[in-house]
Order: C-alpha cells, then sequence, then structure tokens
C-alpha cells in the first residue's frame, strides 16, 4: 500500500486484497510485533487491538512500528476522547461493537478508517450516512446469512460488511453467498498466549477460507 494513502484509502486498498481484520484481544505489548509479523506474512493486512487488552495504546505503537504498511488501530471504541487517543498513539482505524456517531464522526474528522458495529438496517444506514468506511455486523450470530442478505439487499453495493463473532472457516462461505465482504476474525484466530507460528498457521487457514 502507497504510504500517501488515506487511512479509509489504505483500509479499501489493504481489503481488496485480503478481506480479514485480525482481532487481537487480549494481546501484550511485548507479543504484539511477532503477532504482527506472522499475520503480514500470512497477507493480512488489518489489525485491530480491542481497547480492553493489556495496555492496548502500547501495542498498537508496536505494531505500527514493526508493520508501517499494516493499517493498525482499536476495537472497542466507545467514546470520542478513545479516538483520540487512539490517533495520537499511531492507529489509524477504529471499530467498536456499536454505532456511536460521535465517535464514527470523531474517527473521519482525524481521517481514520471507522468500523463501527450495526445490527439492524436503521443502524446500518445512519453509520453509513456519519462516514463509516465499513460495517461490522455484530453480532453475527444474531445475523445469519438469511438476515445479511435482506441487508445486502437494500443497502448500497458499495457498503462493506462484514460479520464478526462465531465466524469460522466452515461458516464463511454461506455469509459471502450472502453478501459479506469480509470478516473480523478473533478467537477463532488468536488467543492471549499464542505463539506467532500458530497464529500465522490460523491466519493461513482463514484466508484459504475466504
Amino acid at each position: 500500500m502507497a504510504t500517501f494513502m488515506t487511512p479509509p484509502e489504505a483500509f479499501g486498498a489493504a481489503f481488496s486484497d485480503c478481506p480479514l481484520v485480525a482481532i487481537l484481544r487480549g494481546v501484550q505489548p511485548q507479543e504484539a510485533a511477532p503477532v504482527a509479523d506472522a499475520l503480514v506474512a500470512a497477507g493480512w493486512h488489518l489489525i485491530e487491538v480491542p481497547l480492553n487488552s493489556p495496555q492496548p495504546l502500547a501495542s498498537i505503537e508496536a505494531i505500527t512500528a514493526a508493520q508501517p504498511a499494516a493499517l493498525v488501530g482499536a476495537g472497542t471504541v466507545l467514546t470520542a476522547a478513545q479516538v483520540r487517543e487512539v490517533h495520537t498513539a499511531g492507529g489509524r482505524m477504529i471499530v467498536s461493537p456499536n454505532f456511536n456517531a460521535e465517535v464514527v464522526r470523531e474517527a473521519v474528522r482525524l481521517g481514520m478508517a471507522c468500523v463501527p458495529g450495526v445490527l439492524t438496517a436503521s443502524e446500518a444506514f445512519a453509520a453509513l450516512d456519519a462516514g463509516a468506511t465499513a460495517l461490522k455486523l455484530f453480532p453475527s450470530e444474531m445475523i445469519p446469512p438469511a438476515a445479511v442478505k435482506a441487508l445486502r439487499a437494500v443497502l448500497p453495493a458499495s457498503a462493506r460488511l462484514l460479520p464478526v463473532g462465531g465466524i469460522t472457516t466452515s461458516n464463511m462461505a454461506a455469509y459471502r453467498a450472502a453478501g459479506a465482504n469480509g470478516f473480523g476474525i478473533g478467537s477463532a484466530l488468536y488467543k492471549p498466549g499464542m505463539a506467532a507460528d500458530e497464529v500465522k498457521r490460523h491466519a493461513m487457514e482463514f484466508a484459504a477460507a475466504c
């Protein structure tokens, strides 16, 4: 990805290459870089460190330093103040479990990619109107492929839909057939303390399935 791209443009480029977001919930700062190296080696370029992880901003800084071409950011971002903290730490992507217009607007103001969580068509349209880069369909256990198909029928064709929660290599095909563009992958990809080579193996399996 070219360094002159804005974060939303970089998100689009990375997403076109590999439409998977790595969710490293619980990652420790000292293991963040090796795990990120493993993900990038497997072809992943979108990396999220949830803010309820230990020292998440330090992990974001470590990953950004190790993999400057990757688009790194934070998950579980709930307030505009947290958006600013992530931006200061070098994060370029904001991911939330919910849609909060203030969070999206602050991310847009700072030029960051923003992926809010939505569950309904009303939330999805509101998030897009606020400037969301993509939509996190969360929790996907409550949004089966049939529901994704219904949303896809009414949302703009350009809207990127990412089911998150309970996604496995075995159910990705059904979601893709229903109109999902990509996925966020958490515990099936990474668990705290997992060795980098194991993360790489899981990442390659998901990339192949996607």
